[in-house]
């Protein structure tokens, strides 16, 4: 008998799964507690406000509120600078402050 078939398969048709990375909710949008706002490979998204970065680097809120990136300037150890991108929660409704009498 043969070892493999004639008209056998390919040997080539293997992929891995797709990851499903990149950013689940955009600016403006809201948000609950857990929501998860990037899935990322590494830290190109840094956590603000309200959001903690998970062991795979996802970013997740950690209140409720509404979403804002916004751009900021970081340091680095050698004293290089680079522009780095930044994700906050801010409050839904901002909390009235005392009314003066």
């Amino acid at each position: 008998m043969a070892k493999t078939k004639a008209t056998g398969g390919t040997h080539l048709g293997r992929d891995s799964r797709p990851k499903f990375l990149g950013v689940k909710l955009f600016d403006g949008q809201t948000v609950k507690i857990g929501s998860v706002i990037v899935r990322q490979r590494g830290s190109r998204i840094l956590p603000g406000k309200n959001v903690e970065m998970g062991s795979d680097n996802t970013l997740y809120a950690t209140g409720v509120g509404v979403i804002k990136f916004r751009v900021t300037k970081k340091i680095s150890f050698s004293g290089t600078q680079r522009l780095a991108k930044v994700v906050d929660v801010l409050d839904a409704m901002p909390k009235a402050g005392k009314t003066a009498k």
